[in-house]
Formats: structure tokens, sequence, C-alpha cells
């Protein structure tokens, strides 16, 4: 790992540092990126170790903002988005900013953010992250009504087999069953398996458990 597999737009924003520095830097954030998936609490101490040497670029508080949210350490992941917000004014950040929320308990402040100005400008699939954050904070609060709400006023029908459709139609299926609206759920639970070609959730398992629910 030499650092130069690092993305070019990010290895551009470190230019500013002294050579050695900057490939010392790309290396941990190199390895975090790798890490992030399969062992994000490694991604994240390799996020800090690139923190520790240049904490006034945006692009090193995000990715230590990004790799201590995948480890679970959300007032950390919180802290450094905020931080990379103020130095770069991007609000790509906001719904995992809004999913700390309510990680920490405060789903008054997810569905704050979650109804910023700035989720009107957002691509398809960030707004379907958004919507799924809002409608999650919505049942935290035990506002189920306003959760199907919520994604109801999503592209649950879109044509699309993108992933941000497969995860909107689960979120929409796990919601309706939570809710008590079985028969409903198991229909969306159906759709979503139906673009859902890379497994990305179980909603063949939820079906089949929901079918022999109702035919019981």
């Amino acid at each position: 790992m030499t650092g130069r597999e690092l993305d070019r737009a990010i290895a551009a924003q470190l230019k500013g540092l002294p050579e050695k520095l900057a490939a010392r830097i790309a290396r941990h954030l190199v390895a975090a990126g790798q890490l992030i998936d399969d062992d994000p609490e490694t991604a994240y101490r390799h996020a800090l170790a690139a923190r520790a040497r240049a904490p006034r670029l945006a692009v090193v508080r995000e990715a230590a903002g990004e790799a201590a949210y995948a480890a679970g350490h959300y007032s950390e992941a919180l802290a450094e988005l905020r931080a990379a917000k103020r130095m770069n004014g991007a609000t790509a950040y906001l719904p995992i900013m809004a999913d700390c929320h309510r990680a920490l308990g405060q789903p008054e402040q997810a569905i704050k953010l979650a109804k910023s100005p700035s989720v009107v400008g957002f691509t398809a699939e960030a707004k379907a992250e958004m919507t799924i954050v809002e409608a999650g904070a919505r049942r935290d609060m035990g506002q189920f009504d306003a959760a199907l709400r919520t994604l109801e006023l999503a592209p649950l029908t879109s044509k699309s087999r993108a992933a941000w459709v497969v995860r909107l139609r689960y979120a929409y299926a796990d919601t309706l069953e939570a809710a008590g609206r079985e028969a409903d759920a198991l229909t969306w639970f159906h759709r979503t398996q139906a673009i859902d070609s890379e497994e990305l959730t179980d909603a063949a398992e939820r079906a089949a458990a929901l079918e022999q629910k109702l035919g019981d």
C-alpha cells in the first residue's frame, strides 16, 4: 500500500502538505477505505491517524467521520462530519449525520436534518437514504403512520433496480409489518425481492416467514 491508490480528487487535496506527510496520510486514507467494510474499527484507527496529522483538511475529517460511523462511534462520527461540513460546506453528509442522531436516541434532530432545504437538491440515491432515516426516526418516536407517509412520498414504484430503490421498498415493507399491516408488508417484501438481484436484503426470507404466518 503506497498511497498512490488514493482517488485523484482526494489526493489533490493533500498537495498543500509536505510530500512525506501527504504520502503518509494518503496511506492511512487508503487503508481506511479498504478496511471500512470488513474491519471498520481498524479503518477508524487509520482515519484517526490521518486526522492527527492533518486535522484542518476536510477530506481527512470526512474519512474519520465515515469510519467512525461504520465502527459504531456515532458521537465521534457526528463531530467529525460537522467539522468537515464547516470546512467545505458539503451537504452530502446529512443522511449519515441524521442516522447518527437516531443511533444516539435523538430522532427529533434526525428529522430536523431530513427537513433541511439542502435535501431538495440531493441525488435520487441520497434522497432515498434521507427518507429511510427520517422514516426510521418517526418509527423511533412511535409515529408509524407518519413513517409510512414519509416512505410513500418516495419513488417506491420506480422501474429502476438500483440499490436505493431496493432499500426504499424494503424499508416500506418492514414499516408496514411493524405497523401491523402484514398482508401489505408481504406484497412489498415480494416487490423488494423482485428487484433485489444482488440479495442486499433478506426480503425473500421475510416474505416466506409472513406467508407461513398468514397461512396458519
